[in-house]
């Protein structure tokens, strides 16, 4: 009984903190609606997660099962029909089952990549920015590598290296594409130590893990978090163009590997139904992170609103 009174005061407070976060999470997903490009990139972004989750079972077909007609022979390029809405490839597979398969793979590329790229660009940047002297030269030093080597001969070798595998392609966007994020970082940072916040928690006797990542990350992090979403966009960009030179996981459908297909096959101008979906969905899903990143840019950079 006097557990049970003890925390009835507690409870308002609690559903208040409830009440606030559920304000705060509404009103960030408000900003990507307030204007019509926000709302068109949330939109299809929305509808690629949808797609990609529940792929398994609204596709119509196996994506990798060969498709014979009555006679027992191979549907070739099949233009679109009641059978296979977005008709058949050069191998008799279904284009509708790929394409619907295909966005899991731009999912795990896009958020896999922009997580790995954001820990290794955010805190190169961090450690680089804050202290400063040989740290800084040699971290910027092998930041000005990374931006030295050309990406896709680079993946191209790599890939080939290591196999050709999905996460071997991760591995490879994710080892160069960190550098503009640790850059832009550690321009912030280099502002930010400089701070009187931070001279006061160097004389209060915190540590510098803790001044890195207690009192200056949080001040870096919207900036951080759209280079996500940026990283995103170039992620999936970059495994497409490495499935569509045929380094790409066998495995595994994805829509630069159906381009890749298409290509090889010389069906690439033929059969319009099997190049402009995927090359579409491409463009779409680019065009949307793109969009819905400029809308939270405003976060980074207030001056915008």
């Amino acid at each position: 009984m006097s557990d049970a009174s003890s925390a009835l005061p507690h409870a308002p407070a609690f559903d208040g903190r409830i009440r606030a976060r559920t304000r705060s999470i509404v009103d960030f997903l408000k900003i990507a609606f307030e204007s019509w490009s926000g709302a068109f990139g949330i939109s299809i972004l929305a509808l690629i997660v949808v797609v990609a989750a529940f792929s398994p079972w609204i596709t119509p077909y196996d994506p990798i099962a060969n498709h014979f007609n009555a006679a027992g022979q191979l549907k070739r390029l099949e233009p679109p029909s009641a059978a296979h809405w977005l008709g058949t490839t050069y191998y008799g597979l279904d284009v509708l089952s790929q394409l619907i398969d295909g966005s899991r793979i731009v999912l795990i590329v896009g958020i896999t990549c922009a997580s790995f790229i954001a820990i290794i660009g955010t805190n190169v940047g961090l450690i680089a920015g804050y202290c400063g002297g040989r740290v800084d030269a040699v971290l910027m030093r092998i930041t000005g590598l990374a931006f030295g080597i050309p990406f896709i001969p680079f993946a191209v070798v790599l890939v080939a290296l290591l196999g050709p595998s999905l996460w071997n392609m991760i591995l490879t966007i994710s080892l160069l594409m960190w550098r503009t994020t640790a850059r832009v970082i550690r321009s912030q940072v280099l502002s930010l130590r400089e701070r009187a916040f931070v001279k006061a928690a160097k004389i209060a006797g915190a540590s510098d893990v803790r001044i890195i990542y207690v009192h200056i990350f949080p001040n870096v992090l919207p900036m951080t978090l759209l280079y996500v979403a940026f990283d995103i966009a170039w992620a999936v960009l970059a495994e497409a163009s490495i499935s569509f030179l045929g380094f790409g996981d066998p495995n595994q459908v994805s829509w630069g590997q159906m381009l890749y297909l298409a290509y090889v096959s010389g069906s690439i101008r033929q059969a319009w139904w099997w190049t402009i979906p995927p090359g579409l969905g491409l463009s779409l899903f680019v065009i949307s992170v793109f969009l819905v990143g400029r809308q939270y840019e405003k976060l980074a950079s207030p001056r915008l609103r």
